[in-house]
């Protein structure tokens, strides 16, 4: 199917409804809840921008597989003028939000596209690997589908020094059964960053939270599977979206992403979904030997420049509406943030 719209969207989730609990209550339906639905309305506005005529060229491209209109930010670049669109096209979904939702789906479609380009790494872990993540890349670029990742185990210390597996085995995702039809996993997670407002949820090592090296296999893997999934249970933390107005509440009634935290009880993840397994070198290296950073980076750069020229807006009109310009330690407030923006 060609780039989908907010109905179709929001069509999905209800479908497909995930696991997801919010003040102690499990939600049935995430897309009328008040707490989330206003950050649910947000995405699929991005998403029927791809159809808005003036911006159809600068929003979308043909796919090279269906031939149907699909995301600019699925795009694998070959050359600067590729990036110079995908930053045009990432410039208008962060100026819809004013730059204050960090994870629109642009951000982990570039991540996906970006493991697909290097997919010669995964396949020197297993042959089969290496088509696994090309055809997830193409399966989320021809569904358009809106992606969530969670990263992070728990981490009940904060000793200086503990490792991310240190002391809480117990409770960080594993693999804890290799099955004939895939792998048996069980565990928490964080950050899921948009993830009750999600299609599906992607696993794999953080840059920043790199697996010992003595550490088992058990806990080196990366793969993708539905937020539905059985055994998949999203526990949100407490909203930003206060159920009031936009007029009294305009960024949290509006842009609430909602992060939560995520329980993996027992789920399996089909071998055609596994892209990495067992080698904690290869997961550890994964995001430099595939530049993924560069290209998540990328959409974040775009997306905190909107940002920073956001607040200098509203800065410059509280000024202006206040009259203080001439004074001096707000003329130094104000040049920090144009240096900032520049």
């Amino acid at each position: 199917m060609p780039a989908r719209t907010s109905e179709q969207y929001l069509q999905g989730l209800k479908e497909n409804a995930a696991e997801v609990y919010l003040d102690g209550e499990r939600v049935l339906d995430v897309t009328n809840h008040p707490h989330l639905k206003g950050g649910i309305a947000s995405v699929g506005q991005l998403l029927d921008m791809q159809y808005e005529p003036s911006l159809i060229d600068e929003m979308t491209y043909v796919s090279p597989t269906s031939g149907e209109r699909v995301g600019l930010s699925h795009i694998m670049p070959k050359t600067l003028g590729d990036l110079e669109k995908r930053r045009v096209m990432m410039t208008h979904w962060a100026r819809a939000s004013c730059g204050m939702m960090g994870r629109t789906p642009d951000f982990l479609n570039t991540a996906i596209m970006s493991m697909a380009a290097a997919s010669e790494y995964c396949g020197q872990n297993r042959p089969e690997f290496k088509k696994n993540i090309e055809r997830y890349y193409e399966h989320v670029r021809e569904n358009d589908l809106v992606l969530t990742h969670t990263l992070v185990n728990l981490q009940r210390s904060r000793t200086p020094g503990t490792t991310p597996l240190e002391d809480r085995t117990d409770v960080a995702l594993s693999v804890v059964k290799e099955k004939d039809n895939g792998i048996l996993v069980k565990g928490a997670r964080v950050l899921a960053t948009l993830g009750p407002l999600a299609d599906e949820i992607t696993v794999y090592p953080a840059r920043t939270h790199v697996i010992s090296s003595d550490s088992e296999g058990k806990y080196a893997f990366g793969f993708a599977i539905p937020c539905n999934t059985q055994g998949v249970r999203f526990l949100c933390r407490e909203s930003f979206d206060t159920g009031h107005s936009h007029f009294d509440h305009p960024l949290g009634s509006r842009y609430e992403e909602m992060d939560a935290v995520v329980f993996f009880d027992d789920v399996l993840v089909p071998w055609e979904r596994v892209f990495l397994y067992g080698d904690v070198d290869m997961c550890n290296n994964w995001a430099g030997k595939t530049h993924r950073n560069s290209h998540t980076g990328h959409q974040v750069v775009t997306k905190n420049v909107i940002k920073c020229e956001f607040v200098l807006g509203l800065a410059s009109l509280m000024v202006e509406t206040l009259g203080s310009g001439q004074i001096s330690q707000v003329q130094q407030l104000m040049a920090e943030i144009i240096e900032n923006l520049e």
